[in-house]
């Protein structure tokens, strides 16, 4: 397969791109340059006094899902047939021309110039609206599938005790912990939320790299240990590292389960950290 067609793209630019970023975060973390020292969210000696897992077994199991990750890619992208896709988006094209065209001609608007514009018009739904469409479809799709594993492995004791206390050791998070899981809870909850995701809304094999890239920058963010008033990630999203950083303490290990883009599983369902402490002063009072 060609390594830099849109489907083989799909599956080893996420993954570049995380041992790419995660590299800058550690580099940073490890040079402890005063400026960005003060967006660190725990302190070094925290780094190495709380975790309970070594940064070497780490990279291994993150090393392990990315690989478990590019079989499963490959397998998704292998029935993916570029030219009926051709086909397929050249017929979509087609009938949103003629849609548009149609209300043209209702509105009594029917000239050369309506054509060209239909095309226009046809042209711009197809590679932009759809694809944001797709796009934020999939995310939600994430974030539900993710909650719901996530929050049954805080609820269940043996899929905490077995699975999801692993990525529990990392009591200070950082990037390359990101995807430190038990490689069934990994292949599970990223790897198989992701193509479900993808197949769910029909995205094409390049608008997955983007979706794979952005996901995989998202949760890198989530778990680098800085909060950049700069980052967009940190700005834009109110699921970002300081939100999931409370999800990693003792005091609020029961809350916060949403992840990776937004908080309305957690607002929806009473599990967001303020709400929790808010019902239980209630309680008390």
């Amino acid at each position: 397969m060609d390594v830099w067609s849109d489907e083989m793209m799909a599956v080893w630019v996420p993954i570049a791109v995380y041992w790419g970023q995660c590299t800058i975060f550690e580099v940073l973390m490890r040079l402890e340059i005063p400026f960005f020292e003060k967006y660190r969210i725990h302190t070094p000696e925290d780094r190495n006094r709380r975790n309970k897992v070594t940064f070497g077994k780490v990279l291994i199991m993150v090393a392990l899902q990315h690989v478990v990750q590019i079989v499963l890619g490959i397998a998704l992208m292998k029935n993916i047939d570029p030219a009926a896709d051709q086909l397929k988006q050249e017929a979509t094209l087609h009938k949103y021309t003629t849609v548009i065209l149609s209300i043209f001609s209702t509105l009594g608007q029917s000239n050369e110039h309506t054509v060209a514009l239909a095309t226009q018009m046809a042209g711009a739904i197809q590679n932009y609206v759809v694809p944001s469409i797709q796009f934020f479809i999939a995310m939600v799709i994430v974030d539900t599938h993710q909650y719901i594993l996530h929050r049954l492995a805080h609820t269940i004791t043996w899929m905490y005790k077995y699975m999801h206390s692993h990525h529990h050791r990392l009591y200070v998070p950082y990037a390359f912990g990101a995807l430190y899981n038990h490689p069934l809870e990994g292949f599970l909850l990223d790897t198989c939320g992701a193509a479900m995701a993808f197949e769910v809304t029909g995205m094409s094999a390049r608008l997955g790299m983007y979706f794979f890239t952005f996901s995989t920058l998202k949760t890198i963010g989530d778990h680098c240990g800085y909060a950049f008033p700069w980052d967009p990630l940190t700005v834009c999203f109110g699921n970002n590292v300081k939100y999931h950083d409370i999800h990693h303490q003792a005091y609020g290990i029961k809350t916060n389960f949403a992840q990776p883009f937004f908080t309305f599983w957690d607002t929806l369902l009473n599990t967001e950290y303020s709400q929790v402490m808010k019902a239980k002063a209630e309680a008390k009072s």
